[in-house]
């Protein structure tokens, strides 16, 4: 098991008000796994998405990741395992326009103390496997939607994360470019990579091998239809 999620829950305070956002969560995932978390807006799905990418931590439960409890670790340390463990891809791509794609996707290696020579190979790679091996020196302004969604998704896997976890990876593109980084992402499940996707599309869930729904922050088991 890579990830084990068990009776999250999640509670924040406004005023003296205290609001419960993630009620009970329990989900375990598969190393390997390609898995949608699916879900309308408020449903709790980005606070879900947040502690598993360790931005956020739970007001109780257990969250282990190949079976290390990362709740008792400090930010230091929790700083680390987002760095190494986990590629995030974010709807709105969260490239920095002034620098190059290889640059880009290089950058969580500069911060893993790669060398640079050995940063450049290994972005360069990352880069070929989603198909822009011609648009290494391109900066975001000069790349449509969906290439600069698959360099985000390069940037994500240029570490070798444990899981890719991509926050409405579709959102911002047109249907055809968001069937490619479908394609993409099922290549790289296929390869093994643990895929975990959130998203409010059914159809964009679909691709997945498992669908979890969520709603007023409680999991409502694996299914496939929409939510209304």
């Amino acid at each position: 098991m890579i990830l084990e999620l068990d009776h999250i829950f999640k509670d924040y305070l406004q005023g003296k008000l205290t609001v419960p956002v993630l009620k009970d969560v329990t989900l375990h995932v598969e190393k390997g796994e390609y898995v949608a978390i699916m879900g309308p807006s408020g449903s709790g799905k980005t606070t879900l998405m947040n502690i598993i990418g360790c931005l956020d931590v739970p007001t109780s439960g257990t969250y282990k990741l190949n079976g290390n409890d990362l709740l008792h670790h400090k930010d230091k340390e929790m700083s680390r395992v987002r760095n190494r463990s986990i590629g995030f891809v974010f709807q709105s791509f969260n490239l920095l326009p002034r620098q190059s794609a290889l640059d880009n996707v290089a950058l969580p290696l500069l911060y893993a103390g790669v060398s640079r020579k050995e940063r450049k190979d290994r972005a360069a790679l990352a880069l070929k496997k989603v198909g822009l091996e011609d648009r290494m020196s391109f900066k975001p302004t000069q790349l449509s939607g969906g290439q600069k969604q698959r360099v985000a998704i390069a940037r994500a896997i240029v570490g070798e994360p444990d899981i890719l976890l991509a926050d409405e990876p579709t959102g911002a593109l047109d249907s055809v470019s968001g069937l490619q980084v479908m394609e993409l992402f099922k290549q790289l499940n296929e390869e093994g990579m643990t895929v975990i996707m959130i998203t409010h599309d059914p159809d964009i869930a679909a691709h997945a091998g498992r669908t979890v729904l969520i709603r007023d922050g409680i999991l409502s088991g694996t299914r496939g239809e929409a939510l209304s």
